[in-house]
């Protein structure tokens, strides 16, 4: 098996639209009804959700009328968020085929699937246009890509001058080893964590200009522990949540991935560069 389709398949539910339906349903919304603050606890599927994603955006300077690119956008929710907050065109590429068919689906029950376009592929060799985009923005992306370099130097390709690109993954802050599964592997074989130094040194290697990086452990911690007082006060998980997109071993993820934040192994880091 290609290394694509094996992180593919570590996300690959099978039946998520039907699953996001029925809790959907659970909510008291019908797709009618339902809205993207609705939708935000399933499809913003990186450490603090709708909130790390304003946070980011608060840094960026996106204004209608840009057109703004979501590498390896998931099921499109901060594609969505993007669109809706700015009146602008966002495009989202990645790896999933069903994320991609299922972001399509909720695009349209919000609206916004004229404001929206989701492609399947790779964030190494994109399906665009040079300088194509007037800024960009990758949510918990590159800890399953290894050569960092060769998706900085794609994502620059595609931007304008002077586009402004916000990262915000989980990045190796000491060393030691992991604790599987997480989130974004079930194993080693497909994990690509790299340090703050070394995204900094790809991204500027591949021409961007970076102007800030922020840690953002105590933040990832706060959330965390929101998550487990809302579940325990709750009896369970919220109808719609990461969860749902991580089946059977969501409670193991999050908690392997909680300890190793705790323990200052890994944290989320957001990087703000130029082209």
């Amino acid at each position: 098996m290609s290394y694509d389709r094996s992180v593919s398949g570590h996300y690959t539910h099978g039946e998520l639209l039907d699953a996001i339906r029925a809790s959907i349903g659970q909510l008291g919304k019908t797709i009618d009804s339902i809205t993207i603050e609705d939708l935000a606890p399933v499809d913003e599927f990186h450490v603090g959700g709708r909130l790390a994603t304003e946070n980011l955006l608060d840094q960026l300077n996106f204004s209608e009328p840009d057109q703004i690119l979501d590498v390896g956008c998931g099921l499109g929710g901060a594609s969505r968020y993007i669109a809706n907050k700015y009146d602008t065109r966002v495009t989202g590429i990645d790896l999933s085929q069903e994320y991609i068919d299922v972001g399509k689906e909720l695009s349209a029950w919000v609206g916004l699937d004229k404001h929206v376009s989701l492609y399947q592929g790779s964030a190494l060799a994109m399906p665009f246009e040079d300088e194509a985009f007037d800024g960009a923005i990758m949510l918990h992306v590159g800890m399953n890509i290894d050569d960092k370099m060769k998706l900085f130097v794609e994502v620059y390709r595609v931007l304008r001058p002077c586009a402004c690109f916000g990262v915000y993954d989980i990045m190796q802050i000491n060393a030691g080893e992991l604790v599987y599964p997480v989130p974004w592997s079930t194993d080693n074989s497909t994990s690509r964590l790299a340090t703050p130094d070394q995204y900094i040194e790809a991204l500027e290697a591949a021409g961007f200009k970076v102007s800030t990086h922020n840690n953002r452990r105590e933040f990832a911690l706060g959330f965390m522990k929101q998550l487990r007082l809302k579940s325990v006060a709750g009896g369970g998980p919220p109808p719609l949540g990461l969860h749902i997109l991580m089946q059977d071993g969501a409670a193991a993820k999050i908690k392997n991935l909680a300890d190793s934040i705790a323990a200052d192994l890994v944290a989320p880091v957001e990087i703000i560069a130029q082209k």
